[in-house]
């Protein structure tokens, strides 16, 4: 029988379109990488009869970056990334998506491919084509590739698309990657030179990296070019007045707006208004009624329910479009990337509308549309994408992971019902008084029928406060009873919503439908602009602002949103196969590489703006360690990129990233080959802890270490932070993943962990604690016999004993620890053997045996060296169980009188009771974190 692979962009989605193409009859299986399901079943296609396979990817399988040799932000010059090679790599390596889609597309005869129809998932596409297609049973058979085409999950619309299958579409997946090409060079290349160039001037700098991107620096112009209009704005003051009136009827008093709203110049205001003050009646000059509609909204896109998402919901963009693609996968709501506002002629109201009409707070609303029949919006485009965001046939009530999931659900099913309503209509009656030749009016508003804003209830019609009298003719006399003066001054544009914001990316072509939430994001994530959650208004940071007006200053192209506009309409001209994507894709690199140079040149602009606002580095910190050229102190810099600065010397030394790691001088410790101090590194429990000399981390001084690591990988021989200094044994969990790394730790000694000793591996995160309490722990010349690992030397207070590290690399595999303590008896030269902390004890079946335990001493006894003889002390051994029943004692002798002695017993077996215990005991902890 043969077999179809088919695959879906995400593990919810496969199961849904699984279910619908099965009916439920399929069975279900765990893919070995952990994440993605393949589910399975029998099916025909295309007339045969054949085993289906469904299984998915999570996003995109692939990446794009440069080779590793282009990674030293420190030696490779920025001006090259934009010609060097690019190479696509792995997204996710940890979900190992390659090795389980190419295992999963082994000896299948075809691929039908359902991933999300967009760009995006048009370039996913090939990704899975790439991994797939050479392990077919036909590889080279194109024929056996196929195309889903699909807009919503309803099952309708997936049985259609399994029943017109087409083929992939290599043009739009060239335009994906030629705007990720683009975007990674032009990207990285400025990023890496203002990042360096900044940071290494100012000390903070808020922001660990100065990024430049060719969509997000635009949309960051939009907001700080607000900021901009809202600090030039220069108020004037305006006077404008109101009229109360009645009627000549008399009843309740009106309040007339004055015709000209306002007027700036004072003497003019004050003439008119005294002349209206004068008069005690005003003259009805006209009344009409006219009959006024609100539109109702277009069908819903991507750019609308972002906009509502914040203006009416309080959701940033990138939660907004989070909580609609989880409606979507769940089932709720059309696939919520498009840009048509137009519902095709051939849509089918009525499966949406029928079940909405059965339950929910708006049945009774789909209930009378269908009642009274669809009114179909005349508004709206259709850009040739995908269907408007409509609710699907969902029968009950859906459920929901959190409130704002609901409500974005709910606003989505009001809009589709507003769109199949009618306008509201309402009347708007109009009433123009005379005075002293100024014209005041009166305005009532009545709701006839109130059409979509039954569900768009914020936008409903209600009469206004005036209670305009039912009968008024032309030339009627109205009291006036007062007249009032208004003073005030104009008041400066307020900060840009994020709603405004989205309406100028989509106005001036910044990004896609699919990208605006993500550019928005990365300027709030950057820190150039912060978001007002009350308001969901963005006010640019001082670092933005330096940014935006830097690049004004040097090349305004930079910012302004036509470069950009420019690029994506090429991109689209990409997608419908009438441009070359080489020849555009040199052509633009072409233009940035001019500007970059450009920039370099003349970054002393931009750079003004940043003294004026930041401090300098020598400015910035505090007094650290010293520096090697100048013996003077250097300053440590922790804000943004963490650094060392020498104000001497002019020159600054990175120090290892990560939130988590914190510095301290290492006493009076130097380098002994550059004669910089050196500084202790703590990480914050995520991995071991190490010593650091400031110049060799970026200036590796042996042939095999690599620019920052740090003294735990430094060969030198005899410095004493050094890893051939303090080298103790094989990491055993290094060992056992040797294939993973070209590396195999070490576990060292870490000096600078007294007095709570621990052993860290100088390649992974594992490390033990050891010898608490210690005074001194020294790793000694001396190796063991039997497993080759250095011995160490410790010494307590008034003890010292000599140990094999062979005890420790055992703990990590079995994980059991036994302490024994024996009791020197004065009168024979023998030790008994005791078990302590019984509390954890088990026998192999898991059943407790501590009360047995805590009984019985172990019959063995050891055998004490003779300078033991008639000592008063105890003697301390440590034991670890290697086995079921063997183990191996260390012992070592106290102080007593006479002076300190060490004293080192070989390896003893002994031969112990079937007892293992869980947890350790003693002094001694077992570190690993979790990978």
């Amino acid at each position: 029988m043969k077999v179809v692979l088919m695959v879906a962009e995400k593990p919810l989605l496969a199961k849904s379109i699984a279910e619908i193409l099965s009916n439920g009859r399929m069975s279900t299986r765990r893919g070995f990488n952990g994440v993605c399901s393949i589910h399975e079943y029998d099916g025909d296609f295309f007339g045969q009869s054949v085993r289906f396979k469904m299984t998915s990817t999570c996003g995109h399988v692939m990446t794009m970056n440069f080779p590793k040799k282009y990674n030293d932000w420190d030696r490779v010059d920025p001006a090259t990334l934009f010609h060097a090679d690019v190479i696509k790599e792995e997204a996710n390596p940890k979900l190992k998506m390659v090795n389980f889609l190419a295992s999963e597309g082994r000896g299948v005869d075809y691929l039908v491919l359902w991933l999300d129809c967009d760009k995006e998932g048009e370039n996913i596409c090939f990704e899975v084509i790439d991994i797939v297609q050479p392990m077919m049973r036909h590889p080279y058979d194109q024929r056996a590739i196929y195309r889903a085409q699909f807009s919503s999950l309803a099952p309708q619309d997936i049985l259609k698309a399994m029943s017109k299958l087409g083929r992939p579409n290599k043009l739009q997946a060239v335009s994906v990657d030629t705007r990720q090409e683009l975007d990674l060079r032009i990207g990285c290349a400025f990023t890496r030179f203002q990042t360096r160039f900044f940071h290494e001037k100012y000390g903070n700098v808020d922001s660990k990296l100065i990024s430049y991107g060719p969509c997000q620096t635009p949309t960051l112009g939009f907001c700080v070019a607000r900021l901009d209009e809202m600090k030039n704005f220069k108020p004037e003051p305006y006077w404008s007045m109101r009229a109360v009136v009645t009627s000549d009827g008399g009843g309740s008093t009106m309040t007339a707006s004055w015709a000209r709203q306002q007027l700036f110049d004072q003497e003019v205001f004050n003439v008119l208004f005294s002349r209206a003050k004068r008069q005690r009646f005003a003259t009805v000059v006209s009344v009409t009624t006219t009959k006024k509609q609100k539109q109702k909204p277009a069908a819903l896109n991507t750019v609308e329910l972002l906009r509502v998402g914040s203006s009416r919901l309080h959701l940033g963009p990138q939660q907004t479009m989070h909580l609609a693609e989880h409606l979507y996968t769940n089932g709720l709501i059309s696939y919520p990337r498009t840009e048509t506002t137009r519902y095709a002629s051939n849509f089918d109201f009525h499966s949406v509308l029928g079940p909405l009409a059965k339950s929910g707070q708006f049945a009774s609303v789909a209930q009378a549309i269908l009642d009274r029949g669809v009114r179909m919006p005349k508004s709206g485009q259709d850009a040739g994408d995908h269907p408007p965001i409509t609710p699907l046939g969902h029968v009950g009530e859906p459920k929901f992971t959190s409130t704002s999931e609901a409500r974005l659900y709910e606003y989505v099913v009001c809009h589709f019902l507003a769109t199949l309503m009618g306008n509201c209509v309402y009347e708007l009656r109009t009433i123009q008084l005379d005075l002293a030749g100024e014209r005041f009016t009166l305005t009532s508003s009545r709701p006839i029928d109130p059409g979509f804003t039954e569900v768009f209830t914020w936008q409903q019609v209600t009469a206004n406060e005036n209670s305009l009298p039912a009968t008024v003719n032309v030339g009627d006399r109205w009291n006036v009873v007062d007249l009032l003066m208004d003073q005030g001054q104009t008041s400066p544009p307020d900060h840009l919503t994020e709603t405004e914001l989205i309406t100028l990316m989509e106005r001036h072509g910044i990004g896609t439908d699919a990208s605006i939430p993500v550019h928005i994001n990365n300027i709030c994530q950057r820190n150039y602009v912060t978001v007002q959650e009350s308001s969901r208004r963005l006010v640019p940071t001082q670092l933005g602002v330096i940014l935006v007006h830097g690049y004004w200053k040097i090349d305004c192209q930079l910012v302004e949103a036509e470069m950009r506009s420019a690029i994506e309409h090429q991109l689209m001209l990409i997608a419908d196969g009438q441009a070359n994507p080489a020849s555009m894709k040199e052509h633009i690199l072409d233009i940035f590489t001019k500007k970059f140079h450009y920039f370099v040149e003349n970054v002393a602009l931009m750079d003004a703006l940043f003294e004026d606002t930041f401090q300098t580095l020598a400015d910035s910190g505090k007094p650290f360690s010293r520096c090697g050229r100048c013996r003077r102190y250097m300053k440590i810099v922790l804000q943004g990129k963490k650094r060392l600065f020498c104000a001497t010397c002019q020159l600054t030394y990175p120090l290892p990233r990560g939130s988590t790691i914190s510095f301290r001088p290492l006493n009076d410790a130097k380098c002994p080959l550059d004669g910089f101090d050196l500084i202790y590194c703590v990480n914050g429990g995520n991995g071991g802890d190490h010593a650091l000399c400031p110049y060799c981390y970026s200036n590796p001084p042996f042939e095999d270490m690599r620019p920052e690591q740090a003294c735990n990988r430094c060969t030198h021989p005899t410095c004493p932070y050094s890893s051939r200094t303090l080298a103790v044994a094989i990491c055993e969990y290094c060992a056992r993943t040797a294939a993973k790394s070209a590396f195999r730790g070490s576990l060292l000694l870490d000096p600078g962990s007294a007095p709570k000793w621990q052993l860290c591996c100088n390649q992974c995160k594992f490390k033990v604690r050891i010898f608490k309490g210690a005074k001194m722990v020294r790793v000694t010349d001396d190796h063991c016999p039997q497993c080759n690992s250095r011995l160490v030397h410790v010494i307590y207070t008034q003890v010292g004993l000599v140990t094999c590290w062979n005890f420790f690399s055992l703990i990590h595999i079995q994980d059991e620890l036994i302490t024994l303590l024996p009791m020197v008896n004065q009168r024979k030269n023998v030790a008994s053997l005791v078990m302590v902390n019984f509390e954890n004890c088990v026998d192999l079946n898991g059943k407790p045996t501590g009360q047995l335990a805590k009984k019985s001493q172990v019959p063995q006894t050891v055998t004490v060296a003779p300078s033991c003889k008639n000592r008063r002390r105890q003697i301390t051994t440590t034991v670890t169980q290697i086995g079921q029943e063997d183990v191996h004692v260390f012992v070592g002798v106290v102080q007593v009188e006479g002076g300190a002695e060490v004293v080192r017993i070989d390896h003893l077996q002994i031969h112990l009771p079937v007892v293992r215990f869980k947890n350790f005991v003693h002094d001694c902890t077992l570190v690993e974190s979790k990978y």
